[in-house]
């Protein structure tokens, strides 16, 4: 076994005592030994923040911009090694975890069109009597440091989504990334460094959670922008000294298929959509609501697909459903399913558990109270239910403490506005499953899952504050 792998503080490679492993999810074998971050280390990290966060915003426009895309391009240059690192930290089947390489390369380049684009607002204060001779300028300036916590899930490319903005703004930036994938923020921080990223500007940190939560209370920290679990993510809201934190959580995302819909189609997105990565996405598809007209028929279509898919070792080429993080969270997601069978919901296909590979798993006959409905099952899992009207679809997909993104397959314009009205997320997908995402747009949720906005350019708005400067513009002495 390697040496452990030292984490970044201000540009500085640190080793500690403290180790963390990190275990292939699929083979069940440690593939790299990690060092832990301590209090101290994570003071030092705050303390070369505030340098850097001076140097940041200090740096033009263009030089971060360039920044940013050398940062993208030594992603692109070392692209096989990113993915293995993808592969083999958080079980992601070769295919996704390419894409996720690209997807973070194309993160980093849109942060870096946007750092050009924090544009200001001339405000005439002349509407009333007092104002004559005045005009306001509106600026957006950087907040300072940012904390960016992120998930196992896209452990590259969600590192990116912190980073990326922040450095963007002209901020500093703390990573700590997921106790289990820990290796692809620490080849972030490496490209930070190479692509000449201020050396204080940047650490990653990966450290235990009542450190990570230390450094949330610091009054030092300007933001806090989390990728995680609700149960978490609100306790480090309430906790953090800074009003200014981001949550982007999680959801049990619905889709509607109404009889106008294209059946083959909509099939064809919701297998997509929800066993891509073991439903490991918190907008995955887990909720299917089908017109009654058609429910036999897409009943079929999604069983057909979901049956077809090639699970087993993430590493070969033709594996569509690798493993789960763990098997512990393939054994959670396995007792909901079994407890909704136990009451009476019927398993179409799946339900098989082979060590920390859960099959892909269709359910019909659920209700809306049972554990795969109610709560975020965040494995390949979902459930089957007819309606009979437009009204009782929209009322059923909105009945969740959830908010994130929600997808409805229909042609027809009304139902669509009523779906909009009628669905509180942050994203409505029309004719498309929830799941889908852009880097560049807009993202992020309502209620439990969450508040703030993520992709480059509403992030970077996120991690800046407006600045009014009124010019008085006296004639005479």
């Amino acid at each position: 076994m390697q040496d452990p792998e030292p984490f970044l503080v201000g540009g500085e490679w640190r080793t500690s005592p403290a180790v963390l492993d990190v275990t292939d999810p699929y083979l069940g074998r440690t593939v790299a030994s990690v060092c832990l971050a301590g209090r101290e280390d994570c003071n030092d990290a705050i303390h070369a923040a505030e340098s850097g966060f001076e140097q940041m915003r200090d740096l033009p426009a263009y030089r971060r911009s360039e920044c940013l895309i050398a940062m993208a391009d030594y992603l692109e240059e070392h692209a096989d090694e990113a993915a293995e690192l993808i592969i083999s930290e958080a079980g992601k089947p070769r295919r996704s975890a390419e894409g996720e390489v690209i997807r973070s390369a194309d993160t980093l380049r849109v942060s870096a069109e946007e750092s050009r684009r924090i544009c200001g607002e001339i405000l005439p204060l002349d509407w009333t009597e007092g104002g004559e001779g005045r005009t306001g300028y509106l600026y957006r300036v950087p907040v300072g440091i940012v904390l960016g916590i992120t998930p196992f899930n896209f452990p590259l490319n969600l590192a990116c989504h912190k980073l990326g903005p922040a450095l963007a703004a002209g901020n500093a930036c703390i990573l700590k990334p997921a106790s289990k994938t820990p290796l692809s923020s620490l080849f972030l921080g490496e490209a930070a460094l190479a692509a000449g990223v201020p050396p204080e500007a940047i650490s990653v940190v990966p450290c235990l959670s009542e450190t990570a939560e230390a450094m949330v209370r610091d009054l030092r920290i300007s933001m806090v922008s989390f990728t995680g679990s609700p149960e978490v993510g609100w306790h480090l809201q309430a906790a953090a000294r800074t009003p200014r934190v981001g949550l982007e959580l999680g959801g049990n995302a619905a889709v509607i298929v109404h009889e106008d819909a294209d059946l083959a189609y909509a099939a064809a997105r919701i297998v997509q959509g929800a066993f891509s990565y073991s439903g490991q996405t918190c907008i995955s598809v887990q909720r299917v609501l089908v017109h009654h007209a058609v429910y036999e028929e897409m009943r079929l279509l999604i069983c057909e697909r979901a049956a077809s898919l090639v699970t087993g070792d993430p590493s070969a080429p033709e594996t569509d459903v690798g493993p789960m993080i763990s098997e512990f969270a393939a054994m959670a997601a396995e007792k909901k399913i079994q407890e909704a069978v136990d009451a009476g919901a019927v398993c179409c296909t799946g339900g098989i558990r082979e060590g920390a590979v859960l099959h892909p798993t269709v359910l019909e006959n659920t209700d809306p109270a049972m554990g795969v409905n109610a709560t975020e099952l965040f494995a390949p899992g979902i459930t089957l239910t007819p309606y009979q009207t437009w009204a009782e679809a929209i009322a059923l997909a909105a009945e969740t403490p959830y908010g994130l993104q929600a997808g409805i397959f229909t042609n027809d314009l009304t139902r669509i506005h009523q779906a909009a009205r009628g669905i509180p997320v942050g994203g409505l997908i029309v004719n498309d499953i929830p799941t889908f995402r852009m880097d560049h747009m807009p993202y992020g949720g309502t209620k439990r899952s969450g508040f703030g906005r993520e992709g480059p350019r509403s992030a970077i708005r996120e991690m800046t504050e407006e600045r009014l400067v009124v010019i008085n513009q006296r004639v005479g002495p």
